[in-house]
């Protein structure tokens, strides 16, 4: 089980950087590079290439609507090149608020987009004379669109590796069907092991049966927050926001993909009334409502005895890469933190 970091996107990047050399020391494996309305996190892993040895980096995530297909192809060999073959291509659709608010393009069809990104960046990797004709994307275009005078061109430079890892961050049944389909990780998010098989087990299995044998084993990404002692339960609830925001706010009635992960985890009642609260602005009151339970059972949080058990369920529930958010006071705990749990799933 590898250990990873996601990186906060509202951060500075020089600073963060700098942290990063006592956690690749302390063990880290990879480090995901988040972006929202933020800075571009493409700049920010160019950096943490140049600045590190080891570390692997993954874009956690890359909207698939922000950038062409070959544009996230060329991306991708480009920090691959810089990083002596160190880069995964993170992959996600984001959600509607950001792609028509921030970015100014429709929110359409992101299962079969994806579908046709992944296909391309294979294709520009393999250094293939890039021709496409797709639902979503054609490539060159046709006649009757632009000037005609596109024509079918093959990457320049030489890859490090023809094929790059692509992870595909999903909740969706579809989408994670998709994802063990296609992909060589799948990154979801609120990952309750107790409940993963009964959400998402049809969905993989379905993807696995049509997966190319070349592309092995599928790599399963959870998320949890660190902190272990005897005194750190109180630690939980600095997960209430996010979890509110998630499930409150990220997205319309009827259009809000982590209210139904909640729902389909069994709390349909508590996040029907924490989208009611959030959307009415009343944040604290959201965020008050979020279950117990749903906050301790997705965490690393407790004793050494207990984030042990909760590593195990990890790994019985199939995850291979765990991404852990350490909750230290200061920097020199965090790093103790990323060493005693690279400790615990040795």
């Amino acid at each position: 089980m590898r250990i990873g970091m996601a990186l906060n996107y509202s951060g500075g990047f020089k600073e963060t950087v700098a942290e990063l050399a006592d956690y690749e020391k302390a063990g880290l494996d990879i480090v995901f590079v988040a972006e929202a309305y933020s800075f571009d996190a493409v700049s920010q892993m160019g950096y943490i290439a140049a600045r590190t040895e080891r570390l692997e980096i993954a874009s956690g995530i890359l909207p698939i609507y922000s950038r062409t297909p070959a544009l996230l192809a060329m991306t991708a060999a480009g920090l691959d090149y810089v990083s002596d073959g160190r880069f995964t291509l993170g992959l996600g659709a984001s959600g509607p608020q950001v792609i028509e608010g921030f970015h100014g393009v429709p929110y359409t069809a992101p299962l079969g987009r994806t579908r046709e990104v992944i296909e391309i960046c294979r294709q520009v990797w393999r250094r293939e004379r890039l021709v496409h004709e797709g639902k979503h994307y054609t490539l060159p275009l046709p006649p009757g669109q632009g000037t005609g005078l596109g024509k079918p061109l093959k990457l320049i430079n030489h890859p490090v590796r023809p094929r790059i890892p692509i992870v595909i961050a999903a909740i969706g049944p579809k989408n994670v069907e998709l994802a063990a389909e296609l992909a060589e990780g799948w990154e979801p998010i609120f990952y309750v092991p107790e409940k993963a098989a009964g959400v998402w087990g049809p969905s993989l299995a379905a993807g696995r049966a049509k997966r190319d044998p070349e592309l092995g084993e599928l790599d399963v990404i959870a998320q949890a927050s660190l902190a272990v002692g005897d005194d750190v339960a109180g630690l939980l609830e600095f997960g209430r926001p996010m979890a509110a925001l998630y499930i409150g706010g990220m997205g319309a009635k009827g259009r809000n993909f982590y209210n139904d992960l909640a729902r389909r985890y069994g709390y349909e009642k508590e996040a029907e009334r924490i989208q009611d609260l959030y959307l009415e602005g009343k944040k604290d009151e959201a965020a008050a409502l979020v279950p117990g339970e749903l906050l301790e059972s997705m965490s690393l949080i407790g004793s050494e005895g207990f984030v042990r058990d909760r590593v195990q369920a990890m790994k019985e529930s199939g995850v291979t890469t765990l991404n852990v958010a350490p909750l230290g006071r200061t920097h020199e705990e965090r790093v103790r933190l990323i060493e005693m749990i690279k400790d615990i799933v040795g």
